[in-house]
């Protein structure tokens, strides 16, 4: 059987640019629109699951990891996508979830996510050990962490019905799971140095050796590093202009391994065919894309003021996500500080998007229920659709309506859509880097 993850990375590793975008949500719309797109493109479908959304005490979402096994592959095949061109990836599983905890308890946590994980059908796991448990350092080195990645490893190899499915992402040097960087942090983001991809890469082959896992050893495809690529709540920091050439250097005595680039959320178009080309073979993205839901639906509601206006029934969705953010701020609280007016903004309008956390919410979801409701109510108007939404937002959703989609939900899908297409760049099988930059 075919792996459609480690042709990515064998192709990278040959000099094609090409890499494949890993989609990190959980969010219905975001999924359904990403395999329209991929089913469209006739391309692969990488999703991924974090330990702090999925774990098998429900996390954040509810879902143990088979039950977003099954949501997952629900809306796929809605979308026409074929299940051997989607591939099912954990993201930063380790303790991080249970880093409350003593060591010895977390880490017996992070066992049994690694085993509902595997037995779930999860393939791509990434192996996140970086962050200190209870009376630890917050971050811990190298040694410590690639002991414990190797200890999960393990796990995993023991409970998957076939390990030579299984490919491993491991790597210290990552953000926190599900969040940007603080504000306040000097702008600027330093690549990783090469000598310490080096050294990261090295030591988690060594204590692989150490526990004897040299089938899984070989399984280690990809290393995640900093690209100088990141995002915090008003701010984006750019891929710099520098080639990357010594980074990927770093690559070069490890065979079939490439880079992971986290945090690569509103970048501009043409930085993506240049992490190809610097050796990010994997490139995840999550909050650009539920950033795009959260702007079309609210210029949803915007058209239906427009068309109702004091006739309106139907809740502001703005008011009714302020309410509940308000009401329970434990989602954005330790991710914002300034002013009230500041906050508020921040709330609703963030690159960080923590508001993604609240569309689950009952009273959300009945808002959004009515707000469709009403706008299938009316025929809508070209120029009001052209005021609210980009002309090629209009164009891609009437293209949408052809799956039976009504207009409304056409330009939800649209809007992501138009947000997740840079991902799916050309490839090139020879490229010059210098036509990239």
């Amino acid at each position: 059987m075919s792996n459609p993850l480690l042709e990515v990375i064998t192709a990278n590793r040959a000099g094609a640019r090409v890499a494949l975008p890993s989609i990190c949500s959980a969010q219905p719309d975001v999924i359904l629109a990403s395999a329209l797109l991929a089913a469209e493109k006739n391309a692969t479908l990488l999703l991924e699951a974090t330990s702090n959304q999925v774990n098998q005490d429900g996390g954040y979402t509810g879902m143990k990891p088979a039950d977003f096994v099954s949501y997952v592959k629900g809306i796929c095949a809605t979308a026409g996508l074929p299940e051997d061109s989607l591939i099912l990836g954990g993201d930063h599983l380790g303790p991080q979830a249970w880093r409350s905890m003593p060591a010895d308890r977390a880490m017996a946590k992070a066992k049994e996510l690694m085993k509902a994980y595997v037995q779930a059908g999860f393939t791509k796991i990434h192996l996140d050990c970086s962050e200190g448990c209870a009376g630890e350092d917050a971050q811990v080195g190298d040694e410590l962490s690639a002991s414990r990645a190797a200890e999960l490893a393990a796990v995993c190899e023991q409970f998957a019905s076939d390990p030579t499915r299984l490919n491993y992402i491991v790597g210290t040097e990552v953000p926190p799971p599900g969040g940007a960087r603080e504000e306040g942090e000097a702008h600027g983001i330093e690549p990783t140095p090469p000598a310490r991809a080096s050294r990261t890469l090295q030591m988690h082959f060594e204590k692989f050796d150490e526990l004897g896992l040299h089938a899984a050893k070989a399984r280690i495809c990809g290393l995640v590093v900093q690209p100088g690529v990141e995002f915090s709540p008003f701010h984006i920091d750019h891929l710099p202009a520098d080639d990357g050439k010594a980074l990927r250097a770093a690559l070069d005595p490890f065979t079939n391994v490439v880079f992971e680039a986290h945090s690569t959320d509103y970048q501009l178009d043409n930085a993506f065919p240049r992490l190809a080309n610097m050796g990010f073979a994997i490139l995840k993205v999550g909050p650009a894309l539920t950033f795009a839901y959260r702007q079309a639906i609210y210029a949803l509601d915007q058209m239906l003021d427009w068309l109702e206006e004091d006739k309106r029934t139907a809740p502001k969705i703005s008011k009714i996500l302020e309410t509940e953010m308000l009401s329970e701020p434990k989602y954005w609280r330790s991710h914002y500080q300034g002013s009230d007016q500041e906050l508020r903004l921040l709330r609703h309008f963030s690159y960080a998007d923590r508001i993604r956390y609240y569309w689950p919410q009952e009273k959300v979801q009945d808002a959004l229920k009515a707000l469709f409701a009403a706008l299938q109510t009316h025929k809508i108007p070209e120029t009001l659709l052209l005021q609210l939404f980009a002309s090629q937002i209009v164009e891609r959703a009437r293209a949408l309506q052809s799956h039976g989609f009504g207009i409304e939900k056409a330009l939800v899908l649209a809007e992501i859509q138009q947000a997740l297409d840079p991902y799916f760049f050309e490839r090139v099988e020879t490229p010059q880097l210098e036509e990239a930059l």
